[in-house]
């Protein structure tokens, strides 16, 4: 597998790419190609651009969950697709792969956080595959679902409200999802944000990878100012995990970089960074 970071809140150094708070990776596994959320702009397609990656030729499209810094770029995916059919380019017709609350209204304080787009307005361009249930995309890489949540440090305020069924709830973010590769080495788990708790899903990936080995650990994971308590559980679980390294990014704060650097290796992240595992 492939991985390379198309948007981050950070760039690496002497690479001419451009960040943005937000997350977009673009997956190369078993002759398949996915992208990995689209951050909040359409900053992950000027970026393909520059690295000569063709976004047209996208077997899927994985959201890792509904907030905005995650979805916001899908509305210029589906211009470019639009666009692409109109003129006749061939494409292909990816599908979007997402827990079934992924796109729904959400807002904090009457702002709005949740996706631009519908469902149905997605399908006009691309399949729609919702599942709470894991999903294989290859024989190797799996769309985790909803992810159990019995780490009780993990469990957090709501963030804001979601609209289900025409009421507005507090939304604890139950469609936070991952994916997760069997590498020769251990699974490597890539996540968005973490909403669900980082470790509650590399124990849900080891269940349904049917994996004991970490290896690495690619994304964000919602460690922003987290209470010392929070803290020092997810440290005290990476040091019994043993990962390889981990790459955590985007919504995780120096503090808690810090912290885990003690029980393993942290590794720089920033748009234009490429991963590869066997």
């Amino acid at each position: 597998m492939k991985l390379t970071v198309l948007v981050d809140n950070n760039t690496i150094i002497d690479r001419y790419f451009y960040a943005e708070p937000g997350v977009s990776y673009f997956i190369e596994c078993d002759d398949e190609k996915y992208l990995f959320d689209t951050g909040y702009s359409d900053l992950f397609l000027r970026n393909a651009t520059k690295m000569g990656i063709n976004l047209l030729a996208l077997d899927g499209i994985v959201i890792s969950h509904g907030h905005n810094d995650h979805t916001w770029g899908l509305g210029e995916l589906v211009k470019l697709y639009s666009e692409a059919a109109s003129e006749g380019y061939g494409c292909k017709k990816p599908t979007i792969i997402a827990h079934p609350d992924a796109f729904l209204e959400r807002n904090v304080d009457g702002l709005d956080i949740g996706p631009m787009l519908s469902n149905n307005q997605f399908k006009r361009t691309f399949s729609l595959q919702l599942s709470k249930e894991p999903i294989w995309l290859t024989p190797k890489i799996v769309f985790l679902g909803e992810i159990e949540r019995n780490h009780s440090f993990e469990i957090g305020d709501p963030i804001g409200k979601v609209l289900r069924g025409g009421t507005w709830e507090d939304d604890y973010v139950l469609d936070d999802s991952a994916l997760a590769y069997i590498s020769d080495n251990g699974l490597v788990i890539i996540t968005g944000c973490s909403h669900a708790g980082i470790c509650n899903i590399i124990e849900y990936a080891k269940k349904v990878c049917n994996e004991e080995r970490i290896y690495d650990v690619v994304g964000g994971f919602h460690l922003l100012n987290p209470s010392q308590r929070r803290l020092g559980n997810t440290v005290e679980y990476f040091k019994k995990c043993q990962p390889h390294a981990i790459h955590t990014c985007h919504c995780t704060d120096l503090r808690s970089k810090i912290g885990l650097a003690k029980a393993a290796t942290v590794e720089e992240v920033g748009v234009g960074l490429v991963l590869e595992y066997k």
